[in-house]
């Protein structure tokens, strides 16, 4: 296996076209443009296929920098801190992928339609999160303005712990409810199904 020299990349950057380089750990295909594009900051390294492979295009990937900790990649499980609501989107702050801490702020968009799998056309955004909710979310891709595209489209995924208006901890009473132990009080949100 021949690597070639490394150079510093950012998410975003357009490493090569689907067809002659195939997407290794820290790069993936846009299925838009066929471009294999780069979804974290570190050190580009080139591999040469196996002389063996019918495959021959070389493999693109990304190595993180230790320095700046974990990345949210595509496919991985982020928690986030929603920070703001809009009828069609909200925004949060991704403060975990998987169990590791962010060292560096990453931002991410729940779009309405990356909400929940059924009935898209029906979600209202704010009787799914609201400010200050803590998300488990997925990745879906590296979105606009380096902000990351969130999906809680899935039953594990969704608000994981919420604070009611009066201050108290909201506890899950069904996938769509959430109420407030000090008043009673229930709140609509999007909520994640935790490990029985």
């Amino acid at each position: 296996m021949v690597v070639q020299e490394e150079e510093m990349v950012t998410p975003g950057d357009v490493l090569g076209k689907a067809t002659e380089v195939k997407a290794g750990k820290g790069a993936y295909v846009a299925k838009h443009d066929g471009f294999v594009y780069a979804s974290l900051t570190g050190l580009l390294r080139t591999l040469s296929p196996p002389s063996d492979s019918s495959d021959q295009r070389p493999t693109v990937e990304v190595t993180g920098h230790k320095a700046h900790g974990v990345v949210p990649e595509l496919g991985s499980v982020v928690i986030a801190r929603v920070t703001k609501v809009m009828a069609r989107m909200a925004s949060a702050d991704i403060m975990c992928v998987g169990p590791k801490s962010v060292k560096e702020k990453f931002t991410g968009i729940i779009r309405q339609q990356d909400v929940r799998a059924t009935e898209i056309d029906k979600v209202d955004m704010h009787l799914s999160f609201r400010p200050g909710d803590i998300v488990r979310a997925l990745v879906l891709s590296l979105g606009d303005a380096r902000a990351y595209f969130l999906s809680t489209a899935q039953n594990e995924l969704g608000v994981l712990s919420a604070e009611s208006t009066a201050g108290g901890a909201m506890i899950p009473i069904s996938w769509t409810e959430m109420q407030c132990p000090l008043t009673g009080q229930i709140e609509k949100r999007k909520v994640a199904k935790v490990g029985s």
